[in-house]
């Protein structure tokens, strides 16, 4: 009884222990998958400003909080952030505390749709995310506010090779997922956002599509479903000339050799045999490594003579 006792107690604290590290995990990422719509369209790719003395951009044309930061686009909206690599998502939604330090930074003067907390703050300043996210929070960023203005980085290059892709052109999530990584280079500095994109790319890939995304030919949810909705082709069977036997193989066609003494019969190629007598023995079907002895060779014409009767 007592043994038993123990190792309940055991496994209670390993499970508590488990669950811990799991909670510690989804905390360090922050970022879930991109999969949110939110009430935001940005039909086209947006102008972006660069905010003087900061490595952010804003969108002085989008009637939103709208900012790329570190090679993502990121959003203010509903009093959440959300994040995608792409202009208009799908957007993924950022936990409070992993939120990059310098889009925390970014001064109140630059949000388009400012929420009404954030009156009587000064416009050249940042918002004062403590008062709004509570004292666990200031806790854990301490800090944030604080930094060298003239050590700020780099703004990250732009990724206008989406400029291309707007309205029926817009791909999907795994498109976008591939298009991304063969047309932008960038390496973020965030340790957020590289686990966060290592993780958007461990995600399942859907069933192949059989659109292209840049072809002309793209146009959207719609059109997919209407192409699997098709009838299925239908075969018309082939017109057998008369006199055909089905126990004759029809005649050999010399004409359509294909190099290294392959000739076309019917549906496959079949490597020519060499041996005695008739063509094999002349050598003109010969392949360059066919040699294969002459016992071999002559049992391979009496096969073909066998299927000729």
């Amino acid at each position: 009884m007592y043994k038993m006792r123990y190792c309940l107690i055991v496994l209670g604290m390993l499970f508590c222990l488990a669950s811990t590290a799991t909670a510690e995990v989804n905390v360090s990422v922050g970022i879930g998958l991109p999969n949110v719509r939110i009430g935001i369209n940005v039909p086209l790719f947006p102008d972006l400003v660069p905010v003087p003395g900061y490595p952010v951009y804003y969108a002085p044309r989008v009637d939103a909080n709208y900012f790329f930061y570190d090679g993502m686009y990121w959003v203010f909206y509903g009093d959440n952030w959300y994040a995608s690599s792409w202009y208009n998502g799908p957007w993924a939604l950022v936990d409070p505390f992993v939120v990059p330090a310098y889009v925390l930074r970014i001064p109140v003067v630059y949000y388009r749709q400012p929420p009404v907390y954030f009156r009587g703050w000064y416009r050249d300043a940042p918002p004062r995310w403590g008062e709004r996210w509570g004292r666990s929070w200031e806790q854990r960023r301490s800090g944030w506010d604080r930094w060298n203005r003239s050590a700020a980085p780099r703004p990250a290059p732009l990724p206008v090779y989406q400029r291309k892709y707007h309205g029926d052109r817009y791909p999907r999530f795994e498109q976008q997922r591939r298009l991304h990584g063969q047309s932008y280079r960038y390496e973020p500095r965030t340790r957020v956002v590289r686990e966060h994109l290592r993780q958007a790319g461990q995600r399942p890939a859907a069933p192949p599509s059989r659109e292209r995304v840049d072809g002309p030919a793209s146009r959207g949810p719609q059109r997919q479903e209407n192409l699997q909705r098709q009838a299925p082709v239908q075969v018309t069977p082939q017109r057998r000339e008369p006199g055909f036997d089905q126990g004759r193989q029809r005649p050999v066609q010399r004409e359509q050799r294909a190099p290294g003494g392959i000739e076309q019969r019917g549906p496959e190629p079949r490597v020519l045999e060499r041996g005695g007598g008739g063509d094999g023995g002349r050598g003109r079907d010969r392949g360059p490594r066919e040699d294969r002895g002459g016992g071999e060779g002559r049992g391979g014409q009496g096969r073909e003579e066998g299927r000729g009767r």
